[in-house]
């Protein structure tokens, strides 16, 4: 039997709920001066282009409060999968970080070590390593998928090298980046992935070793 995933029709019914639940929220408490969080329509049309990335020398904290430099976090050897995400967020990170974990057991137990799974917060005030952890924990992200904060500058610096910086956390959007390895470009995806989409785009830049399934 065929492993159990968010179809892109269930993702999107997701997406339509949560969005509403959000709005009601901010009407309920009079948020009126935060944009709510909303899913455009270019957010549910995938695109994927090859995307050159200078990773930033900055500081980032991990979910189990080890601190290193962004580039040793992300450079260790294995193929990288990264996302953006903050741990308050209703609509889009829930999503996302579902996909993530379903993506990760799709890899298989022989698999699913060999990859370097990253998702960064673009809300460091809040997003403590406890609370990453906290929301790690939702996910069964323990040991292949780290989440990371720093500071609100190195924060920026990040997003910025990747092009995701939109000044404000209620702005953004989902996107998926893959790197094979150190000094290879990244493949950086547009718009909200399945998980058996997540895996397709990962293959097409990391194969499976010879004589795996």
């Amino acid at each position: 039997m065929s492993p159990i995933t968010l179809p892109r029709l269930v993702i999107t019914a997701l997406l339509t709920a949560a969005s509403v639940g959000s709005l009601a929220a901010d009407s309920a408490h009079d948020h009126s001066h935060h944009a709510a969080t909303h899913v455009n329509a270019d957010a549910m049309a995938l695109s994927s282009r090859s995307q050159a990335i200078t990773l930033p020398d900055v500081d980032v904290v991990r979910d189990d409060g080890q601190r290193m430099r962004f580039p040793q976090a992300i450079d260790d050897g294995r193929p990288v999968v990264l996302d953006f995400i903050y741990t308050s967020c209703t609509a889009i990170c829930p999503v996302t970080s579902q996909v993530f974990m379903e993506f990760r057991e799709l890899l298989g137990p022989t698999q699913r070590d060999s990859v370097n799974m990253v998702s960064v917060s673009i809300d460091p005030e809040q997003d403590t390593p406890r609370q990453l952890s906290k929301y790690a924990k939702r996910f069964g992200s323990a040991g292949t998928w780290a989440h990371y904060t720093g500071s609100t500058k190195d924060s920026e610096t990040i997003q910025r090298a990747f092009n995701v910086w939109r000044g404000d956390k209620m702005n953004h959007q989902p996107v998926t980046f893959i790197r094979a390895a150190v000094g290879q470009p990244w493949i950086r995806i547009d718009g909200f992935l399945s998980p058996t989409d997540l895996l397709t785009q990962y293959r097409q830049q990391v194969p499976l070793p010879a004589g795996k399934k």
